[in-house]
């Protein structure tokens, strides 16, 4: 492990946090494998719900008494202060209109501005209805709204009360909780025809399909976002915070095209939308609006055609097959974590609806003051019992308290970032982003880089002099497939920057590099702000290849808009394989450019062939390199936008390793961006090595946005004036 650098970088802030914290709540809870009920920590008193149901029968047990019940908590009793019994069933008819009207804003849902107040919400059926359009073709959004009047039109009961939510662009409230069938259906309505739609998945579920609609790109930290599912998560996290105060259970049918987790993503992410959604008492049902879905080989209309004999040995076939399980997962897993339940190929989307009304029908409110005052953050078991023996509950066992960082000493603060490392339960205070990139440095050993971003905007800067001053904690691990920690990282960053730069308009890049083997890794990292106590994690999977059986080797493609001069001394660490020529590579995180910048490619080709019939240098020593004549690996740069060509890069030819201590052909490119069209591209590198047959097209999504002071361009899209390249 090696710290590189942490540098400030010029751009847009980073996620901020849109959820509402209740004052000196202590909101927080865990969840089971089997996804049970859900405590909800109030500000001076723990609620659960508890299921009581007959072993037999299954039949709803009903007439329990506060006396029934005993709850303990960490082996102590606890007083029960509270008692509630909530059975849709028995609610009587809503006999107001919805007094929403138009379209409300995402604001005004998470102020908790509902049509109806909490007492009117009692002894009735909550559900959301979610449409993430953006993930929807069009005739899936026809089937989901199909399914939904129908729904609206034949069996919702009158102790249903439904809410309206969708996402193209943004995320919109379109109809507050309302038992009014017609508002409903007209909200419904409104759906058909989105011509926002399918731009998140497209029709394979690959960033083929990028939006090229500038407004689907919002200029603030959603950066981090636009390329990957963390958009969605965040949405379901805002509706569930949005819920939080309201205490019977909800439910939401989220209707989707599938989410698909492209490269490395924030599994944490993932984590603390099921844990937002658990704390709220909110079970999420997934409906794959895509249905059921046939496969062809080759593929449908959609999609270009296949290069290579893949069509011919089964490998497409595995592929899609393979991408349509991923785009599925995710959305399993969110139901799973929060006791719903998902629904899959199927072209009838009824019995989502049916599910949800039976899953809801009676459960008992108990609530507590717990005896243990400590904020220590500490997990806190739960074990509740009814004096009957002919019964079978369900509720969720536990929840952490919560931690004063101000009162913390120094030994419990490491206590509490070592923790937060080893915990499953995410924290999400501070927004994290991260990239981890490989080269190759020796035949069985790869340089991993890594950069964090933090925004300016998560850390409370503190004004000293002329100058803002922080303290932010920096911890991350690495395990392999056996649970074995094979790298670790614990620092402390100080920054004090000049107030000129205004530092809530920049992101704080943290750098640091682990050598691996190849192999499948599972990579987390936490950084705490020591202001506050704040802390943000992030975890993810990464694959070091294993380069022996690939015809091709080629490293990560590196894309950057920075490059530094490099001031870190030689120490005992790895080499840093992203200083070239003096100057250290600052990776782009979140692939998205300004117009007044360059950009910048740096990737690598390892044992090229040689071309035979000529002389050539010695080969490297413990690299496997080939005896014969000079190298011939050609390689260019192309930028699609909808599909098209907009502009390529000279074609670029080596026909010489000019990295022999690693057997490797470098190449950099230097893109100007001034003449590109603000807008989504998907950017092709074309690498083959001529001598031995072989080639590699990797892609990414990539974002360029208008300069800051700038009005967006509106001519079309014409090739920059020049794009030089380092010819090895």
């Amino acid at each position: 492990m090696q710290r590189v650098a942490a540098a400030l970088m010029i751009g847009l802030l980073g996620f901020g946090n849109p959820m509402l914290a209740a004052a000196q709540s202590q909101q927080s809870d865990v969840q089971d494998q089997n996804g049970r009920s859900v405590i909800t920590v109030n500000a001076n008193i723990v609620l659960t719900n508890v299921v009581v149901r007959d072993k037999k029968t299954g039949a709803l047990v009903t007439g329990l008494k506060p006396s029934d019940f005993t709850i303990v908590e960490d082996k102590k009793p606890q007083k029960i202060a509270s008692f509630d019994y909530q059975n849709v069933d028995e609610a009587a008819v809503l006999n107001e209109k919805s007094t929403t009207s138009g379209k409300a804003s995402i604001a005004d849902l998470l102020e908790n501005n509902f049509a109806a107040s909490p007492k009117q919400l009692r002894d009735h059926r909550l559900i959301v209805v979610f449409f993430d359009l953006s993930s929807m073709q069009d005739e899936d959004i026809d089937r989901a709204v199909d399914a939904a009047k129908d729904y609206v039109n034949k069996t919702m009961q009158p102790a249903d009360l439904v809410a309206l939510v969708s996402m193209s662009t943004g995320l919109s409230m379109d109809q507050d909780f309302t038992s009014d069938k017609p508002a409903l259906l007209r909200g419904l309505a409104k759906y058909n025809g989105s011509d926002e739609s399918g731009f998140a998945n497209g029709g394979t579920g690959s960033t083929d399909a990028t939006s090229d609609d500038t407004t689907a790109f919002a200029a603030d930290d959603t950066e981090y976002n636009s390329l990957n599912t963390d958009r969605e998560l965040l949405a379901i996290r805002a509706i569930s915070k949005s819920l939080e105060r309201v205490e019977q259970k909800k439910s939401m049918l989220y209707f989707s095209g599938g989410l698909t987790r492209n490269g490395i993503e924030n599994q944490a992410s993932l984590r603390a939308a099921t844990n937002e959604a658990a704390k709220a008492n909110l079970a999420i049902y997934s409906v794959d609006t895509r249905g059921l879905q046939a496969l062809p080989p080759v593929g449908d209309a959609s999609k270009g055609s296949l290069r290579g004999n893949s069509a011919y040995s089964g490998k497409a076939a595995t592929a899609q097959l393979s991408a349509n399980y991923a785009s599925q997962e995710t959305l399993s897993t969110l139901s799973a974590d929060t006791g719903g339940k998902a629904f899959f190929d199927s072209n009838d989307f009824g019995p989502a609806f049916q599910q949800v009304q039976h899953d809801t029908e009676a459960y008992y409110i108990l609530g507590f003051h717990s005896t243990n005052q400590a904020h220590d953050g500490s997990f806190r078991h739960l074990t509740i019992t009814v004096n009957r023996k002919d019964v079978k509950i369900d509720y969720r066992p536990g929840y952490y308290a919560p931690s004063d960082f101000t009162h913390q000493k120094t030994e419990d603060r490491e206590l509490a970032l070592t923790e937060q490392l080893r915990s499953d339960s995410p924290a999400t205070d501070v927004s994290i982003y991260l990239q981890a990139l490989y080269l190759r440095q020796s035949e069985n050993l790869f340089y991993i880089p890594i950069s964090l971003i933090v925004p300016g905007s998560q850390i409370p800067f503190q004004t000293k002099g002329n100058s803002d001053k922080a303290n932010i904690d920096v911890i991350g691990q690495v395990k392999n497939s056996q649970g074995i920690t094979v790298g670790t990282i614990r620092d402390n960053v100080k920054l004090a920057l000049d107030q000129n730069q205004q530092v809530q308009r920049k992101n704080i890049q943290y750098s640091t590099a682990f050598v691996l083997a190849p192999g499948k890794y599972h990579l987390k990292f936490v950084v705490r702000e020591n202001q506050t106590g704040n802390m943000g994690s992030f975890e993810t999977d990464i694959q070091v290849p294993d380069m022996k059986k690939v015809p091709l080797k080629l490293s990560s493609v590196v894309l950057a808009s920075q490059r530094v001069p490099n001031t870190a001394k030689p120490g005992p660490g790895p080499q840093n394989l992203l200083v070239r020529d003096g100057l250290q590579w600052i990776p782009n995180v979140a692939h998205v450019f300004r117009q007044d910048q360059h950009l910048y490619f740096l990737y690598e080709v390892y044992d090229p062939s040689r071309e035979k019939g000529a002389a050539g240098p010695a080969a490297s020593p413990g690299l496997g390199r080939r005896e014969g004549g000079p190298v011939h690996v050609l390689t260019s740069i192309e930028f699609l936008s909808g599909g098209t060509k907009v502009y390529e890069t000279p074609l670029v030819t080596a026909q010489t390793v000019n990295v022999p201590d690693r057997d490797a052909v470098a190449f950099q490119f230097d893109v100007p961006l001034a003449q590109l069209k603000p807008g989504t591209y998907i950017c092709q590198v074309n690498v083959i090595d001529d001598a031995g047959g072989s080639f590699s097209f990797p892609r990414m999504a990539l974002r360029v946005t208008a300069p800051a002071a700038a009005t967006p361009a509106t001519a079309s899209v014409t090739p920059p004036v020049a794009a030089a390249a380092r010819t090895p």
